[in-house]
């Protein structure tokens, strides 16, 4: 590994996308105008090697692409646009250099996309795993608050897509199971696309709206809407959309994929039916998925509800543990 100094010279961008960045790589730090009449937003997160990802279950390439993407899906959930990211790597000698750079063009590639900017970070050497993390900066209008306690009870619940395709892609890669008819479900665990568009569409309704992604799996993600809402909801089983790609599994692996699996970098959240209904209009006309799915009640004895042919019952606040011994 040569020095960090001419590494950073090597993954340092050409060009910035961002009319607002004035100083980008190459300074103590980053400076950037605000744009008028916005707010900032920032999230970080980190992906660890042995916890959410494998060397045996994704590429360099696919490691950044997807550390990047579960940034971009938390913008995504408040309503962001997405301009800036900054990156954290602690490098183990068991990672050489080529393999790091293909990192940052993982995350590259997926940047240009949103034209979103790099524009600072650091890289250290450990004896521990590979740790990635990632800090994604974004603007949302003045006032648009899409946050997790506004749900109220009378809401429909709602989602952007399909779920369980990023959880059954990951069993596939583990049992090597990799036939070209389940390449969809392997992309989907190993490059998600964040729904940045969906969570603009809603932002532009500006109406009160609870909005959450989908990272640990819906059941955690709707408990983190229902409580700080002091709510409870309810969703049907027969109204949760089943992808055409898990359709060869049994209805049993696929609810659990759905509801514990994660990874799926949707948007899942609640609304007034009025609000609701301009949501469907909106997405139609943009070719976008949205499915209701259940209701928002006053607080049962149980945040989180799904029905079914046996009734009803609890769901526990849960997400998927991919690599549990």
């Amino acid at each position: 590994m040569e020095d960090e100094f001419g590494f950073i010279r090597k993954i340092t961008p050409k060009q910035h996308h961002q009319e607002s960045l004035q100083e980008g790589i190459g300074d103590d730090a980053a400076i950037w105008r605000p744009i008028k009449d916005s707010e900032q937003v920032v999230c970080l997160d980190t992906m660890t090697e042995g916890v959410h990802f494998t060397r045996r279950t994704m590429s360099p390439a696919q490691v950044g692409h997807k550390a990047l993407a579960a940034n971009l899906s938390d913008l995504a959930a408040m309503g962001a646009v997405p301009e800036f990211y900054l990156v954290s790597i602690a490098i183990p000698p068991s990672w050489n250099e080529n393999e790091l750079r293909e990192i940052y063009e993982g995350m590259d590639s997926l940047a240009l996309q949103y034209s979103v900017d790099l524009i600072g970070g650091d890289t250290v050497s450990t004896e521990g795993p590979l740790v990635v993390s990632v800090t994604v900066i974004g603007r949302v209008e003045n006032g648009v608050r899409l946050l997790r306690k506004n749900a109220r009870a009378g809401d429909v619940v709602f989602i952007t897509g399909v779920l369980g395709e990023s959880a059954a892609g990951l069993s596939l890669l583990l049992n090597n199971k990799l036939s070209d008819d389940v390449k969809p479900l392997l992309a989907a665990h190993q490059t998600p696309m964040p729904h940045i568009k969906e969570g603009r569409l809603l932002a532009g309704l500006k109406q009160r709206i609870a909005l959450n992604d989908v990272s640990d799996g819906l059941a955690s993600e709707l408990h983190e809407i229902a409580e700080p809402s002091a709510v409870s909801i309810e969703i049907e089983r027969d109204k949760l959309p089943v992808s055409e790609h898990l359709e060869k599994f049994n209805s049993e692996q696929q609810l659990n994929w759905m509801l514990y699996g994660g990874e799926d970098y949707k948007l899942a959240g609640t609304a007034s039916l009025e609000t609701f209904e301009a949501m469907k209009q909106q997405f139609e006309e943009c070719d976008l998925q949205i499915f209701q799915i259940g209701r928002v009640t006053e607080k049962q004895s149980a945040f989180v509800y799904i029905t079914d042919s046996n009734g009803k019952r609890a769901l526990e606040k849960k997400g998927y543990n991919h690599f549990k011994k």
